[in-house]
């Protein structure tokens, strides 16, 4: 039966389960050698994940692990198993409740090839970075081998994978749109978004009896169905059109008591009669009552999947109408129909408290990977060894980024004392620790207890962004939470430094001048990652990114405290090749606008269209999503041809005398040869060394360890370099023997 309980039980409000009486385990058993040492004949829950298993609370697996192990729960771990047969999927035995499916931290796809669609050589969270250690398509083998091993067994599907995939979308590495993962993988159950809160609530109730076929109102999840609830409105989807659209405000009039009891007045007269009425009159709060539980009783019937398959137009409306209901506050649910059975998606959960935040990153974690590995790097927990999570979310809504898609726009803050009780275990518990926390961060370094400044608005609120066009002045962009957590943790004992490692927002960072300043003076090592993306309005606008007016506003403030400080730092921008909207006039004005400025990028990433996101709708419609979408409303330019593609990635990469020949081709193209030229003024040069062989990384230092001639921040001058070609050395050597005749004494 579906529920539609506003509060949420909290994380720890549930009866634990009566294997706690094991207590928790150094490590989540691997092995039925672990399990025998625990002293356990069974496991209550088997969770098989794509990644090396760290259990570390930056890993999916480990937190959903020590969270269920901490419900009472026996909790075994099958990492990255031969997915060849079904015979790894047994090494643990038979779970007594479900299986628990995840890709890993990652997209499988995404982990597996380059935006090229080349396969990659590595995998950062395999052992020694060694790729091809899972399946494509991760999540959907893992669950027909789990299903293989044991018929019986309920399969739940959870992470970032599942996340993306919960309804039709279009895949990339095949150009198509496939059906809901959920329908493939042939799972009982799909958990999108952060999941502690469904992932307990159905580990409890499949404990207390109940068929997996009975958890059918759990937030945060998707189910198949024969037919919608019979208890629930349908909303076409068509008649959602426009972001910030909401139910109308009822009638407070409209609620009539009909044949109200007669009155005790005889002399009413038959005033009473059965069939009039009387007016009840409703309060505001009331009214908004009753909008929110007839939001909570309504559905939307979105597109089927064989009519978004068909139609990119549908694709992109569908897409449109998800995210506008991703706020937990007014989401409603979603149904799409596959095949003779309906794909359903409960509401969004309910974010986790400060409290529950605290409960989650608490827990007994081991904080290295598990003694199987050996020796053996893996390289995404080396990154994060040293760092803590300090927030989850991102009210950005950049339509490229998948963050909000997973996370939510509702940033979960952990308390300041947890935050520092997990520094202190750092410094005294892991391996290697010289005094460096590598980052305080998330995914932005700064929106640390950001929030809506009401808790009502917020709720009813369907902006996708909270900063885009504009910083929404609803929203509250006090830093001084972040500067007093960056303050304290600088105190600790045994900490010598904290840097954020994490990507800055810019354009908050500026309304608070004292937060750029105390993280210019404490927190850079160098250099600060940013992320302005781009420097042209057209593709700024359908990635949902401010102007580049904010860029120059927070490097005027960097350079003023840097100077200040007395350090050398530098920023490290980041920018997005072919993304929909760009144009190759776009790219041009970027790589001159770089050129103007010294840079040489180092992060260049073409955009690379994940499932679900905002801008890959757009790549696959050619439509935008970002306003109400028909077959003639407003076209966005795609980048989809691989020369196209290579262009863009190269005016990024103008310094790079390998990309030389395709910027001539194209700038004469565009008729712009006029940038090419060996004077400051142009793109490019008119010549082309020999060989591109001796082209540097722009992070390589020198021996002082400040960058060398040639890197990200030196200024290019277009010319030819000293060593490249005969013609230039020669023309060297003549012009040093002039200058030394001149430097003769007469």
């Amino acid at each position: 039966m579906l529920t539609t309980a506003a509060q949420p039980t909290e994380l720890f409000g549930y009866p634990r389960y009566w294997a706690e009486c094991f207590g928790p385990a150094p490590f989540l058993p691997v092995s039925r050698e672990e399990m025998d040492q625990l002293g356990w004949d069974s496991c209550d829950i088997i969770v098989v994940t794509g990644d090396a298993y760290v259990d570390h609370p930056s890993f999916g697996m480990a937190i959903i692990g020590r969270l269920l192990e901490a419900q009472g729960f026996r909790v075994g771990i099958i990492a990255q198993p031969d997915w060849q047969s079904a015979d790894p999927f047994k090494i643990l035995g038979k779970p007594n409740l479900f299986f628990g499916v995840t890709a890993g931290n990652m997209d499988s796809m995404i982990n597996r090839y380059t935006a090229d669609r080349k396969i990659r050589s590595d995998d950062a969270y395999s052992p020694d970075d060694v790729g091809g250690k899972r399946p494509d398509r991760c999540s959907l083998v893992y669950a027909h081998r789990c299903r293989e091993a044991y018929k019986d067994v309920p399969v739940v599907l959870g992470g970032i994978e599942a996340s993306l995939r919960r309804i039709a979308h279009y895949d990339y590495w095949q150009d198509k749109v496939r059906r809901s993962l959920l329908v493939d993988a042939k799972a009982d159950i799909l958990l999108y978004g952060n999941a502690e809160r469904a992932i307990v609530e159905i580990a409890h109730r499949l404990a207390a009896g109940e068929s997996v076929s009975q958890l059918q109102g759990i937030r945060g999840t998707a189910y198949l169905c024969e037919a919608p609830p019979q208890d629930f409105i349908a909303l076409d989807s068509t008649s959602i059109d426009e972001p910030g659209k909401v139910d109308e405000i009822p009638n407070p009039y409209a609620e009539i008591e009909q044949n109200p009891p007669p009155s005790s007045d005889s002399s009413s007269n038959d005033t009473t009669a059965a069939g009039t009425s009387t007016i009840k009159f409703l309060s505001k709060e009331q009214r908004l009552q009753q909008i929110a539980e007839r939001r909570a009783k309504t559905y939307i019937r979105l597109p089927d999947y064989e009519q978004v398959k068909k139609d990119p137009v549908l694709y992109a409306h569908a897409n449109r109408v998800l995210h506008l209901e991703t706020n937990p506050g007014n989401a409603r649910a979603l149904m799409q129909k596959h095949g003779n059975r309906y794909i359903w998606i409960n509401r969004p959960p309910i974010p986790l408290s400060t409290e529950e935040m605290d409960y989650v990153f608490d827990l007994p974690y081991a904080r290295v990977p598990h003694p199987v590995y050996g020796g053996a790097k893996i390289p995404a927990y080396e990154m994060i060894r040293y760092s803590v999570n300090i927030m989850r979310g991102c009210f950005g809504g950049c339509t490229f980024c998948s963050i909000t898609e997973h996370e939510g726009r509702v940033i979960q803050s952990r308390s300041e004392d947890s935050i520092i009780r997990e520094i202190e275990t750092i410094r005294d518990t892991v391996p290697g620790f010289t005094g460096v926390i590598s980052d305080l961060g998330g995914p932005t370094a700064n929106m640390y207890r950001l929030a809506c400044k009401s808790k009502k608005i917020e709720s009813a609120c369907r902006k996708p962004s909270c900063v885009y066009p504009d910083i929404c002045p609803n929203l509250n962009t006090d830093h001084s939470s972040l500067i007093k957590l960056y303050r304290r943790a600088r105190e600790l004992p045994g900490v010598k430094k904290i840097l954020i490692g994490s990507g800055l927002r810019y354009d908050l960072a500026v309304e608070s001048p004292e937060y750029v300043e105390e993280l210019v003076t404490h927190h850079v090592g160098g250099y600060l990652k940013i992320a302005p993306e781009h420097t042209e309005r057209g593709p700024l606008d359908k990635m949902m990114k401010p102007g580049i007016g904010s860029y120059e506003r927070f490097k005027k403030l960097f350079e003023k405290f840097s100077r200040k400080a007395g350090k050398e730092q530098y920023l490290i921008p980041y920018f997005i090749a072919a993304h929909p909207g760009t144009t190759n006039e776009d790219m041009m004005h970027l790589a001159m606008w770089l050129k103007q400025n010294g840079f040489r990028a180092d992060q260049v990433q073409t955009f690379y269209p994940s499932p679900m996101a905002t801008a890959t709708a757009m790549y696959h419609s050619g439509k935008n999503p970002l306003g109400k979408v028909t077959h003639e409303s407003e076209d966005v330019e795609t980048v989809r041809k691989t020369r196209q593609r290579r262009l863009h990635k190269a005016f990024l990469r103008y310094h790079d005398p390998a990309n030389w020949p395709l910027l001539r081709e194209a700038l004469k193209e565009m008729g712009r040869a006029d940038l090419i030229g060996n004077s400051k003024k142009h793109l490019i040069p008119k010549w082309q060394p020999d060989s591109t062989d001796s082209y540097h990384s722009p992070r390589r230092k020198n021996s002082s360890g400040k960058p060398a001639k040639g890197t990200i921040l030196t200024q290019h001058t277009g010319l030819p370099p000293r060593e490249t070609g005969a013609k230039r050395s020669a023309a060297n050597k003549s012009t040093t023997a002039k200058n030394r005749k001149r430097r003769r004494p007469s």
